[in-house]
């Protein structure tokens, strides 16, 4: 059976966007390429015209504009306009494809895709970054839109040939709504990309890292209260911060009020290389985000030795990712008091924690990395086409 001609639908692209979901998406594109699938990554134009990253497969931008307000939320007009522009291109191209992946963020993206193709017997993968319950959704988008968000969300959960998630966390999530869903679990700690070289001892400047959009899922408007928190242990300690968003000057103004404004480093954006750097000389990441679909961060960090420091909480699949005492430790409360104490721990824990955090980054890329799970795609559709 020849190779598929696949298509992949998101309105973001790495490195336009520089979040999780846009390495997965980009990285399967690449993985589909690489074992001789034709793919077109069906997104949203960012560019000018001829200024479109470099690939190794297609791009198709659909539709042009902003899906962020300014509070870095998700609009409904965005969602719908780009669910649109996936109908029609997908309807128009109805031939051109036997496999196609749609992220059900925002979820529209699966019922254009799924009403666009209906009939036509393509195999249609779903994939799910997030699963939330009507809580989270009405919080998100407000009581009206988010009730109608989470009714699609349910039905979409039962379209498509098959479903994929970034984490365990989600796909118990899946099969709380669905409990015959059988979703492929994707592999995404290879996503850190090439293991750097790492050390357990760390330079005498010590400091804590966040690196993240600044939106208001991240939370790091509590980052300033639990770095006070900690200096009362350890005086010196200091923070820096990567990433830009609507929360910044949020950020400095509390910062300033606790009287931590020097003790915290606003980097902004900032390359590969730079980050890197960082990663390996912090004593530990922050990462006290209410929402991660998978938490991509906390491999990142432990990718260079560098033990994580997160939060317990229903919609933070990042969580499940650390092992107190193995690379890191979970908070249970968002308290300055919990946090900062947490982070005191971490740092005190030493080159142990950071050699542990290190074994288990290498065990988990050995064991569940993106490739296969392309691989376990692939074999589940030519099975549901040699039927």
């Amino acid at each position: 059976m020849p190779e598929p001609r696949v298509a992949i639908a998101y309105d973001c692209l790495f490195p336009v966007n520089a979040g999780g979901g846009e390495r997965v998406y980009r990285r399967m594109a690449e993985l589909f390429a690489e074992r001789g699938c034709s793919v077109d990554y069906v997104t949203r134009g960012q560019w000018a015209a001829g200024g479109a990253p470099t690939a190794t497969f297609t791009i198709a931008p659909v539709w042009s504009g902003d899906i962020y307000d300014r509070n870095g939320t998700r609009t409904s007009a965005s969602a719908v306009a780009f669910a649109f522009a996936l109908f029609r291109h997908f309807r128009r191209h109805r031939r051109d494809y036997e496999l196609v992946v749609v992220s059900a963020l925002p979820v529209l993206n699966v019922f254009a895709v799924r009403l666009a193709l209906l009939g036509s017997g393509h195999y249609i993968v779903v994939d799910w970054l997030e699963v939330w319950g009507w809580r989270k959704w009405r919080d998100y988008s407000g009581p009206l839109v988010g009730s109608v968000a989470a009714a699609l969300q349910w039905f979409g959960l039962r379209l498509g040939q098959l479903h994929t998630v970034n984490s365990r966390f989600t796909r118990d999530r899946v099969r709380r709504y669905r409990a015959a869903a059988d979703p492929i679990v994707l592999g995404l700690v290879d996503l850190v990309g090439e293991v750097p070289e790492a050390a357990t001892d760390r330079s005498v400047d010590p400091y804590v890292l966040f690196v993240g959009r600044h939106v208001a899922d991240k939370r790091l408007h509590l980052l300033p209260d639990a770095l006070a928190e900690a200096r009362r242990s350890i005086p010196d300690l200091r923070a820096v911060v990567v990433g830009t968003g609507p929360a910044t000057e949020v950020v400095r103004a509390r910062a300033a009020e606790l009287g931590v404004e020097k003790a915290i480093t606003f980097a902004g954006r900032v390359d590969d290389e730079l980050l890197d750097g960082l990663f390996a000389r912090a004593l530990v990441l922050v990462n006290p985000s209410a929402r991660e679909g998978f938490g991509l961060v906390v491999a990142e960090a432990a990718a260079h030795a560098t033990p994580s420091v997160v939060v317990e909480g229903e919609d933070n699949a990042a969580a499940g990712l650390v092992v107190d005492g193995v690379n890191g430790f979970v908070a249970t409360t968002i308290h300055p008091v919990v946090l900062g104490a947490a982070i005191v721990r971490a740092i005190r824990a030493g080159a142990e924690l950071r050699a542990s955090t290190r074994s288990w980054f290498l065990r988990e890329r050995e064991g569940h990395g993106l490739a296969s799970s392309v691989d376990a795609i692939l074999e589940r559709y030519r099975s549901a086409r040699a039927r």
